[in-house]
């Protein structure tokens, strides 16, 4: 998928999202919790959303090439309204619980506009810092990140109202391939996961092409070189269920599973969630 095929389905996901919380707040009325990310509110899903849209922005448009310290909440732009200041993600705080402030809503708006600007103004292969465990420090990282966040979150949003729509499924697959080329190993070494044992997983898109058989060695983790090979266990479904499923949005029953089924309740030792 290219950048601008990318950036495209950011912005559309970013609309879908805004839709969503207003429709989930409309006329005022409380927060309602998001069942997908237990213990929020849909304030607390778009003052995180917001609020990492903005981090990363500014490290894009200064050129960072190291960490800016994210508790710094001149980052931010946060507005004067205190209630948006209320409902603004910080660990010491309870989460969100009364009506989500207009504020807010737009605070998080523009927040997706001006990271699609600048993402769409550098180009792919503008060097900056990312968190990546592979070296990749460019803001082609940035935008299949944030893309894939964008999405999630949009799906999360209209979960809380019952409704998810599907996820485009080149993106979904695409999304799929980065959890095993970026998230796993930057997961197993974020949360010191344990060492893997020869453990071999195959997940298979069944609405188009795509397999993926994933080995666990010690502390590596990688795309086998062959999706023939035998494995302990196989997933299939759309890309968009492999998708939510690797973000633990969908629960296993949900796909076709052959195999040691043990095996893929163990993944997610092996790929600690963030």
């Amino acid at each position: 998928m290219d950048h601008h095929t990318r950036l495209d389905v950011f912005e559309n996901e970013a609309a879908a999202f805004a839709e969503a919380v207003r429709r989930a707040a409309d006329g005022g009325r409380e927060a309602p919790p998001v069942p997908s990310c237990p213990g929020w509110s849909v304030a607390d899903l778009v003052g995180h959303l917001g609020s990492v849209q903005r981090y990363v922005t500014h490290h894009l448009r200064e050129r960072l090439t190291a960490p800016c310290d994210p508790t710094d909440p001149q980052l931010y732009a946060l507005p004067a309204d205190p209630a948006v200041r209320a409902a603004w993600p910080r660990p010491d705080r309870t989460p969100h619980r009364g009506p989500v402030p207009q504020e807010l809503f737009d605070w998080s708006q523009a927040a997706a506009r001006d990271l699609a600007s600048v993402l769409r103004e550098l180009g792919p292969d503008a060097p900056v810092w990312t968190w990546s465990a592979q070296e990749e420090h460019t803001s082609g990282f940035w935008l299949r990140m944030q893309t894939i966040e964008q999405a999630v979150h949009r799906w999360d949003a209209q979960a809380a109202l019952g409704d998810p729509a599907p996820f485009d499924p080149d993106f979904a697959a695409d999304a799929v391939a980065q959890t095993f080329e970026v998230m796993a190993p930057a997961r197993r070494g974020w949360k010191q996961a344990p060492p893997g044992t020869g453990e071999r997983y195959r997940f298979r898109r069944t609405d188009g092409p795509g397999t993926w058989t994933v080995e666990f060695d010690g502390d590596r983790v990688g795309l086998a070189p062959r999706d023939t090979a035998p494995v302990d266990v196989e997933a299939a479904g759309t890309a968009g269920d492999l998708m939510l499923f690797l973000w633990q949005r969908l629960p296993a029953g949900r796909l076709h599973v052959t195999g040691d089924t043990a095996r893929l309740d163990h993944w997610f030792t092996l790929v600690p969630p963030v």
